[in-house]
């Protein structure tokens, strides 16, 4: 019986441990359990920290190193990110620059040609594209009336009035830098795509 009761007391105690330790309060954060869970090490791209050693008295990492050693190891330059080439501006894939008019320009975003060549398959993926992103809005087909639109109130009809006549270099670059209630989308639509959205706009929503 004794045993048992001391089984039992052991079993309290390390059950009321468990307990208390999910605590935190203050300066006191608790206990983390694989801590590197919740604290990822930073791989800054730009800045290389090779000594292994570097930071040890704070590190907490499984892997027994520093914790400011930020080289990475699997690359033979022991780089996170390569520097660009000096002198270099980067390009889409279809060959594009970055797009630099700003959110007032839209006279000369008027003169820009769409660079994608129209085909039954650009208009497949535009469709996807403009259902993802802008059906919520401007509405299945065009006009306006999207769930979020019918919120937000003042969503342009894409198949009425001045709309029909824009050029495809105008809605380019409102869906990229904004324009009104539109907000811009530049940053989480790469142009390639925003350009297949222009395409399935004019080509099947305003029949052009």
């Amino acid at each position: 019986m004794k045993i048992r009761h001391f089984i039992y007391l052991i079993g309290f105690v390390a059950m009321s441990f468990g307990m208390l330790s999910c605590g935190a309060s203050g300066d006191n954060p608790g206990y983390e359990y694989a801590p590197q869970m919740y604290n990822s090490v930073a791989y800054e791209p730009l800045t290389q920290i090779i000594n292994e050693d570097e930071g040890s008295w704070l590190s907490s990492r499984e892997d027994g190193k520093g914790e400011f050693f930020n080289s990475n190891i699997n690359n033979p330059y022991r780089m996170n990110m390569r520097e660009p080439v000096a002198n270099t501006v980067p390009r889409t894939k279809d060959g594009s620059l970055p797009y630099r008019l700003k959110a007032f320009e839209l006279e000369p975003a008027a003169l820009i040609e769409n660079p994608i060549e129209f085909s039954d398959k650009v208009l497949a993926e535009g469709k996807v594209l403009y259902t993802q992103y802008c059906a919520t809005c401007h509405g299945a087909g065009g006009e306006g009336d999207g769930l979020a639109g019918q919120v937000v109130g003042g969503v342009a009809n894409l198949k009425g009035g001045a709309y029909i006549n824009l050029p495809e270099g105008h809605i380019f670059h409102v869906i990229m830098k904004g324009k009104g209630r539109m907000g811009a989308h530049g940053s989480q639509i790469p142009q390639e795509r925003i350009w297949k959205i222009v395409h399935y706009v004019k080509q099947e929503i305003q029949k052009q």
